[in-house]
């Protein structure tokens, strides 16, 4: 007897089933992970960095007594939580850092940096409508703020060390001061982002969502000292889609020449809807027979019924979907299936195939092979 993977039989499947996406994320990636879940992804998560907390950060109390040195003349805040956690800090060192900034220029980055600005019992100054960093950067090189040559400006850094912006800023004589909040380094334990390389140059996720830069370069990094960063590089630029929560974010892999896909707006949210509204625009709809059909990730929507399929099955059917009406002969399909075979494996392949899918949607051709049903 043949078994076959049960059938989901009612209603319509969620967007998202029978797609695997990885989620890299650190901090909230339970956030993400549900976002992605509710719509029916297999989520896979391999976290590529982890936080220094701010209590254990050395780095950051030495880079906070050097802004409480000297007056400072401008400050910028990039992120709420990383302003907040960092005035949170020096308060809990007992380090005076509110008093030393009340008369301070504070730019906040976005609405939420000027949130934390204002909850830290200090004034934002200015901000930005677009929430760039670019347009922070643009907003003081123009001399809006005064000249900037000789003056004491202090900034906030959240993950990413925003190298071409403290640049410009020295460029012009002052003392760009960085804060780093809320370091990055590699996870305690990379074995889940070591699987998680091998699995994207294999190709068996369908997506890779990024939420920080640091995350970006820890995978890329991490490929690289395994001797798959090419192999990645290609799956990133091929079948396996990656998406970036915004252009800071999708910095070191555009660097590396892969183009990613981002939402309108840096949110958690539009993430999550713009891998809904991508990624099964990446498989096309097919007609077979009466039967509308699109091969997913790890399974096969069937007039909108979602069949989780074995390896071998599976392998058929998305030989067969790539070549919509052509004929593909036992020795074709011997090729695609895991692990090899002969004529005899593709014949029960195939038999296990229609069984699973309970519709006349391949076709035997005598003597030359299979193909989807005209």
């Amino acid at each position: 007897m043949i078994e076959t993977p049960e059938r989901a039989e009612v209603g319509t499947a969620p967007p998202l089933a029978g797609y695997t996406v990885a989620v890299t994320a650190a901090r909230r990636k339970e956030e993400l992970g549900a976002l992605l879940d509710r719509r029916g992804a297999r989520v896979v998560y391999a976290p590529a960095i982890r936080i220094v907390p701010l209590a254990d950060d050395a780095e950051l109390v030495a880079a906070t007594r050097r802004v409480l040195a000297e007056p400072v003349d401008l400050v910028v805040a990039t992120t709420g939580v990383g302003f907040r956690g960092w005035l949170e800090a020096a308060d809990a060192w007992d380090l005076p850092l509110v008093e030393h900034l009340r008369d301070s220029r504070v730019l906040a980055r976005g609405p939420k940096a000027r949130g934390a600005i204002r909850g830290g019992g200090l004034t934002d100054a200015w901000s930005p409508p677009s929430e760039s960093s670019a347009e922070v950067l643009e907003h003081l090189l123009s001399g809006a703020e005064g000249e900037l040559a000789g003056r004491r400006v202090a900034v906030q850094l959240h993950g990413d060390p925003l190298p071409d912006f403290v640049a410009a800023l020295r460029a012009t004589g002052a003392e760009v001061l960085t804060v780093p909040v809320y370091r990055w380094v590699l996870p305690e334990d990379v074995g889940p982002l070591r699987r998680l390389v091998a699995t994207v140059a294999a190709g068996g996720v369908d997506a890779v969502t990024f939420t920080s830069a640091p995350a970006a370069a820890s995978l890329l990094q991490l490929a690289g000292e395994l001797g798959r960063l090419d192999e990645v590089v290609a799956a990133l630029t091929g079948g396996v889609l990656p998406f970036a929560v915004g252009p800071v974010t999708a910095g070191p892999l555009e660097a590396a020449g892969v183009r990613t896909i981002q939402p309108g707006r840096s949110r958690l949210g539009a993430l999550a809807r713009e891998v809904v509204a991508r990624l099964p625009d990446r498989d096309p709809v097919l007609r077979a027979g009466a039967h509308e059909l699109q091969v997913r990730g790890h399974a096969v929507l069937l007039d909108g019924r979602l069949v989780e399929l074995p390896p071998g099955p599976m392998a058929v059917l998305r030989a067969l979907a790539g070549r919509p009406g052509a004929v593909l002969s036992r020795p074709e399909l011997v090729r695609v299936l895991p692990g090899g075979g002969d004529g005899h494996a593709v014949e029960m392949a195939v038999t296990r195939l229609r069984a699973a899918l309970g519709a006349p949607v391949v076709e035997t051709v005598v003597k030359r092979g299979y193909r989807l049903a005209a």
